[in-house]
């Protein structure tokens, strides 16, 4: 630069030194005005919507409003649906004496992991809570339309139905000594924990009749005189997913096979078994679960004649098993 300018420029330098500035002027303005326009253009699209950002937004309103009608419809649904239930537990199933049919852990929530693929989406918690509806939804109605096809196949055959659901006393009530033995969970007085009692005990004395509750097929009949499980017991099966119990037997007039009546005597009490004293062991089994026997004893009982019985029974152990 000295050597420039400790000498006279030459007409071509000056030309060259003149459009080299002007270049980097040039280059400076396009710069300053691209960083202009995007600093304007930061700020407008923070303060206004342009015409993407704008019907983006419309889209995802529509969604969210979808999802927001697809729960109330869900929701909707959900409620008829319990209506159907409420009279299939409180008006068709007492028609039939018929109890209500439940499926272990169809109301438990699916695990969250599988309702993982969602949570990419900004509106992951109202997907999810919509999907989880659904699907509580979905079982329910197959629950209630197993429970209907269950009351059409009874309502088919009422009269057969009416005379083998289990309905009346086991034994001669005149006859029992003490009161009933409860069914449900009650402390054990040998181990001295819950325990859960699958039925309820009756006690009387040894001989005492012992009636098939229902009409029926003997299902299994098992004679011993061991000192352990139900001893002497006779299990007959009535059809329409009922079974009953009659245990600690002393003698059994019936074998496997036998067609039943009601109100047919079956066995005599014994005191067979894990037992403490002369009485029977009763169960109501209705598909394959344990209900409690004392809802099917004379359904037409008034409600005094019902609370005079839930007075006879307390958490009397007559089994020491």
């Amino acid at each position: 630069m000295r050597r420039f300018f400790n000498r006279k420029a030459t007409e071509g330098e000056v030309r060259s030194l003149i459009h080299r500035v002007r270049s980097y002027r040039l280059i400076r303005n396009l710069l300053i005005g691209f960083i202009l326009v995007s600093i304007v253009n930061l700020l407008f699209s923070s303060l206004f919507y342009t015409p993407k950002a704008y019907q983006l937004a419309i889209e995802n309103r529509e969604a969210q409003l979808k999802y927001e009608v697809l729960q109330s419809r869900i929701r909707a649904a959900q409620r008829q649906i319990d209506q159907i239930k409420y009279r299939d537990h409180n008006v068709y199933r007492p028609l039939f004496s018929s109890d209500t049919l439940s499926i272990e852990g169809i109301y438990n929530p699916y695990k969250q992991t599988k309702y993982a693929s969602l949570q990419s989406s900004e509106y992951y918690p109202m997907m999810q809570s919509t999907w989880m509806e659904l699907d509580q939804l979905a079982r329910s109605l197959y629950l209630q339309s197993l429970s209907l096809d269950e009351l059409q196949s009874l309502s088919k055959d009422k009269e057969k139905f009416s005379t083998s659901v289990p309905a009346i006393w086991p034994i001669d009530r005149t006859k029992m000594r003490n009161k009933i033995g409860a069914f449900g969970y009650r402390n054990h007085p040998v181990y001295k924990r819950w325990k859960f009692h699958s039925g309820v005990d009756m006690p009387g004395r040894i001989g005492d009749p012992i009636y098939a509750t229902g009409d029926g097929t003997v299902d299994e009949v098992i004679i011993t005189r061991v000192r352990y499980g139900y001893g002497t017991q006779v299990v007959i099966d009535h059809g329409f997913g009922y079974k009953t119990r009659y245990a600690h037997l002393n003698k059994v007039h019936v074998k496997e096979g036998d067609k039943i009546s009601r109100g047919q005597l079956i066995a005599d009490m014994g005191n067979t078994g894990v037992s403490t004293s002369p009485h029977l062991h009763y169960e109501v089994i209705y598909n394959r679960s344990h209900v409690n026997p004392i809802n099917y004893f004379d359904r037409n009982m008034s409600a005094e004649a019902y609370k005079s019985l839930m007075s006879q029974i307390q958490d009397e152990n007559y089994e020491a098993e």
